[in-house]
């Protein structure tokens, strides 16, 4: 594919724009460049300078139409929707740069955007807000641990059940970020690839002794079996030989991290997979943890515990963004409360939505 030079400088100034003035990660910025190479491949390299709302409007007829290059289904109206989001932005940007801004008006920028309707499904929630515990324990008992990579993988689904924590930090953390005997993560901003590089310590949940054991004889199998030390990866990336026939074939673990999280959300998908279970992402593992929390947390502080023990500044994040009940439970709840076993308190139950509402500020 030929490239325009003119846009692929203004596009170097926009990666830096988002880097140093936005503050961005290099997998936002990734994401923001894919969306404008898309755009302009359709463009045929033309000259950002010469756009016209026409464009964006056959963009988008365009676009609705892809499909997805590993499952072959049109893209979904997620991806739409962070796509042309994330062009808008650009072209918002673009029209105070020298050499556009007589050609590209701010609203012009608004054309990136999907309707209404559109946009309301690409935000609606799933009904499937992340798997069951019982679902994890499934995928965890279908999976081997006989080799290094087999130990890993099953120690990496348990570890992300156990501490919440997102798979970036996880690909990047290291043994001296756990302690075991206090049951505590540390996440050091320094060292661990952590959202808006905040540091924040992260106490093992409450979901069994089963989970905590398949973490704890991973990290003695690392530490006592294969004598690593402290600033060895927690989880190693996979060494890779040729094999017999010629190919890449895995040949044990490598002593060094992750460079991404993709790793990790490709053992997911073959756990779940191989389980007989949908997909599920590590990050659905925190809605799991948040609608667990909503069963065992029985004060607003034990609740403001558990948020921040997911990271959260405030307990509303939690409960409106992770803390969604799945229609079967909001069904049984209902069904329980035309058969209450003791009259309601109104007045209690109002000072605890108040004390709630302030704890969250």
């Amino acid at each position: 594919m030929n490239h325009n030079g003119k846009n692929e400088r203004i596009k170097r100034r926009y990666a830096r724009y988002l880097k140093d003035a936005k503050r961005k990660s290099e997998t936002t910025i990734d994401a923001a460049l894919g969306a404008i190479d898309r755009f302009e491949g359709y463009m045929k390299q033309r000259d950002f300078a010469k756009f016209h709302i026409e464009q964006a409007i056959g963009f988008k007829d365009h676009l609705a139409i892809q499909r997805n290059e590993r499952t072959g289904a049109t893209l979904s109206k997620a991806t739409l929707l962070h796509t042309l989001a994330d062009l808008r932005a650009f072209f918002i940007w673009l029209a105070d740069q020298p050499g556009y801004q007589r050609r590209i008006r701010y609203s012009d920028a608004d054309y990136f955007s999907l309707s209404l309707k559109d946009t309301a499904i690409a935000k609606a929630e799933n009904d499937a807000e992340g798997p069951t515990l019982e679902q994890v324990r499934h995928v965890l008992a279908t999976m081997l641990a006989g080799t290094d990579i087999e130990k890993r993988n099953r120690a990496l689904i348990a570890f992300t059940l156990l501490t919440g924590i997102r798979d970036d930090a996880i690909a990047s953390m290291r043994l001296k970020h756990i302690d075991l005997k206090e049951g505590r993560v540390t996440q050091d901003a320094r060292e661990v690839r952590t959202k808006a590089s905040k540091t924040m310590v992260t106490f093992f949940f409450p979901v069994g002794d089963d989970i905590h054991e398949i973490v704890e004889d991973w990290l003695n199998f690392l530490v006592r079996e294969r004598q690593w030390g402290l600033n060895d990866p927690l989880f190693p990336a996979t060494r890779v030989k040729i094999g017999d026939s010629g190919g890449f074939a895995p040949a044990g673990l490598e002593r060094r991290g992750w460079t991404t999280s993709a790793p990790i959300r490709a053992i997911f998908r073959d756990a779940f997979n191989a389980a007989g279970l949908p997909y599920y992402n590590p990050h659905s593992f925190r809605k799991t943890l948040a609608r667990h929390g909503l069963e065992l947390c029985r004060s607003n502080e034990a609740m403001k515990a558990w948020s921040q023990n997911l990271g959260h500044e405030k307990m509303l994040t939690t409960l409106t963004s992770y803390g969604q009940i799945d229609v079967r439970r909001q069904g049984e709840l209902l069904r329980k409360m035309g058969h209450p076993n003791q009259p309601s308190d109104p007045a209690s139950l109002l000072a605890a939505v108040q004390e709630l509402l302030g704890r969250s500020r």
